[in-house]
């Protein structure tokens, strides 16, 4: 590096460029999203602590997903509405590697996550009779435990790469919060290293884990078909359905943000796939499981009937 050259102490995030008005209708329809989102899945979290009935290891992982997505969206999001407010959108260098690591070790919780809520519901639908001892506490713990851990070390090695590398300017991410290939594009240093470990770590967390999820229910599928009753099928579809647009939601905007060719306009692409992960997803999967699922929807009615009993 020249001596001339200055290192970047913060970024400006450009966000969305648009005119006043459509930022303070942006920062309402946003901040709905983001209280929905709050109020959904905290909802989701007090249903399952406070009724024992939800007391399962599939509820214990959703309520894990709650918890991933609760803190995803309020990692990225306040910091977008502030800036839909104020002129000055900068954020400084320190905060901001600490909103890509976050940012990247929640996506990666909520891939390994999904997962593993795909695996429970394999042993419950194709193994009933083994479910309580294959899917015992310890190892729910211990799969939870795991997911939390790869997600935050493999966010840990990305962030690592990004410290490597020198930012003497230019400083303006042309996003709405610090997304790493957003961040990758200001480096004054070749990023190739970076961008193959990205590449290597989205087969590993988003390839791999939706190959598991679909070998899961594509044996789910063929153990509900051979249900007798008609009752007991139609639960089981309406369990998995649920569990599959979740998937669907979450893998398909991420692939194609991080794998797929990139189109003419690669950033607003990337804004607008981030907000899928930001507040669409966040906002969708409470919403998804309480009104598919009849367990979450008896619980949800007798907590509201006891509390107009008092």
């Amino acid at each position: 590096m020249t001596e001339n050259q200055t290192w970047v102490t913060e970024f400006i995030l450009l966000g969305f460029p648009l005119s006043p008005k459509m930022q303070m209708l942006l920062f309402g329809l946003f901040s709905l999203f983001y209280v929905l989102t709050l109020l959904g899945n905290g909802v989701i979290l007090g249903l399952i602590w406070l009724d024992p009935k939800l007391h399962t290891p599939m509820y214990f992982f959703l309520s894990h997903l709650a918890i991933v997505d609760i803190s995803y969206a309020s990692n990225n999001v306040p910091k977008m509405l502030a800036n839909l407010l104020n002129k000055k959108k900068t954020i400084s260098f320190a905060p901001c590697i600490m909103q890509t690591f976050l940012y990247m070790a929640f996506a990666h919780t909520e891939c390994l996550i999904l997962v593993m809520m795909s695996y429970d519901r394999y042993v419950a639908i194709c193994h009933p009779l083994q479910y309580s001892v294959i899917m015992s506490w310890r190892v729910c713990t211990v799969l939870a435990v795991t997911s939390w851990a790869c997600g935050s070390l493999l966010a840990l090695v990305h962030v690592v790469l990004i410290l490597r590398l020198p930012f003497c300017g230019p400083h303006k991410i042309n996003h709405f919060f610090c997304e790493i290939l957003s961040l990758l594009k200001l480096a004054c240093a070749d990023t190739r290293l970076n961008q193959v470990v990205i590449f290597a770590a989205s087969v590993f967390i988003l390839v791999g884990p939706l190959c598991l999820v679909l070998v899961s229910y594509s044996r789910i599928l063929l153990a509900i078909l051979r249900i007798q009753s008609g009752e007991g099928r139609r639960k089981a579809f309406s369990t998995c359905s649920s569990h599959l647009c979740v998937v669907g939601l979450f893998f398909g905007s991420a692939i194609v943000m991080y794998m797929a060719p990139k189109s003419r306009h690669p950033e607003e692409q990337q804004k607008i796939l981030s907000l899928f992960y930001s507040l669409y997803n966040p906002m969708l999967n409470p919403l998804i499981y309480s009104l598919r699922n009849a367990e979450v929807k008896g619980t949800l009615k007798r907590v509201l009937q006891k509390h107009r009993s008092r």
